[in-house]
């Protein structure tokens, strides 16, 4: 048949066939390409690894020895929760996790007649300790969580009928599905704090545009993570967390924080400046230009709005943004992410975010790089 490799066409070379259809450009960027495949394939293997091991706490059990610490496999299984752990199997997740740089291997000498491979944080797994401030682990966990995995499968009927893979897989969008199922609702709280805490670190260390603020509102705020971190370096400074009733509702007491519980859509408080983190990302150019119109007539003229999110191929064109994302290929993944979780959510270009930024009332605008994904757009009312 037209296209098919046939018996005719395979030749034998150092005891594999090789196709010689033309399909190929070359021997090697067949056998590369074959490569690469088998890799996409099998993508999920390492992320579902490094979940088992953070499910076992190895990160926590070696951090707790010290950041240079090494044990062996035996005093990792030691400190297992479970008596009689399966330690070949052990042995085999962390060769895989070393080969994939989250853990480090050195030759421990001599033990019970065999060389000893002992076990170490890499910078990798430095961000994957439960019990540190800053960690990846709840971003991990939610991820890498059944409920967040099964909408991915519906992927591609989101390119056939515009479906939301979120509400084909779990009959909700995704903030009505939280709203209705509390450990859902926590798992991503605790996901959004987590991820804010490594972010707010890195924003109030290279953005000054605070200072000069009386009142500031975080809307889409959470359980108030950002504001009280932004208040901590700011104390005179009147801050309002606003974001859904229910999310607030779970939310604890914060020095200087005042948490409201309402709508964006329909109105945001009053402040000096309104500050929104991954936000943005979640929704439609046309609800985007709702939650920027509320913003722009809540904020005098000399106000601004600070929005915290991705900005595509900004950091990867520009000079001034060296020092900027950490990979500029996480804005397209996050833009999937969004397409899989949320009606209308998308990454945006520059293009795309003055388009916006125009259409709910403001004109000039700053993008600041900073050393994460993130980049800070600043936005004064026209």
């Amino acid at each position: 048949m037209e296209g098919e490799c046939t018996m005719s066409s395979l030749l034998p070379n150092k005891g594999c066939e090789i196709c010689t259809d033309e399909f190929f450009e070359s021997e090697e960027e067949e056998m590369l390409g074959q490569l690469h495949a088998w890799n996409c394939t099998f993508a999920f293997v390492e992320s579902l690894a490094v979940k088992c091991a953070v499910l076992l706490e190895i990160p926590d059990i070696i951090a707790r020895q010290g950041p240079r610490a090494t044990l062996s496999l035996s005093e990792i299984a030691a400190r297992l929760p479970r008596e009689s752990p399966d330690v070949s199997c052990l042995f085999r997740i962390m060769r895989f996790l070393v080969a994939k740089g989250v853990f480090r291997a050195e030759d421990g000498g001599r033990g019970r007649g065999s060389f000893q491979t002992r076990y170490g944080l890499t910078p990798v797994s430095k961000w994957f300790v439960k019990k540190r401030e800053l960690s990846m682990v709840p971003t991990l966990l939610m991820q890498n969580d059944e409920r967040i995995v099964a909408p991915w499968h519906y992927l591609n009927e989101c390119v056939m009928d515009g479906a939301l893979p979120f509400e084909r897989a779990h009959g909700a969008d995704i903030w009505s599905y939280a709203s209705a199922h509390p450990d859902f609702n926590h798992l991503v709280n605790n996901a959004m704090a987590g991820g804010t805490r490594i972010v707010m670190k890195t924003l109030l260390s290279k953005y000054q545009g605070f200072h000069s603020l009386d009142s500031l509102v975080d809307v889409g705020g959470g359980t108030g993570t950002a504001l009280a971190e932004i208040v901590r370096a700011y104390p005179s400074i009147k801050a309002i967390n606003y974001d859904l009733p229910h999310v607030v509702a779970t939310a604890r007491n914060l020095p200087g924080v005042e948490h409201v519980g309402g709508d964006m859509f329909e109105t945001v408080p009053a402040a000096d400046a309104i500050f929104m983190k991954w936000i943005m990302h979640d929704w439609s150019d046309e609800d985007c230009t709702k939650i920027l119109r509320n913003c722009r007539k809540s904020i005098p003229e000399t106000g601004k709005v600070i929005i915290v999110d991705m900005v595509v191929d900004f950091q990867h064109n520009n000079d001034k943004k060296k020092g900027g994302a950490l990979d500029p290929n996480l804005c397209l993944v996050f833009d999937l992410l969004m397409a899989t979780h949320c009606t209308g959510g998308k990454e945006r270009t520059e293009e795309e975010w003055k388009k916006i930024l125009w259409e709910g009332g403001f004109g000039d605008y700053n993008i600041i790089g900073i050393p994460a994904p993130q980049s800070v757009i600043e936005a004064f009312p026209r």
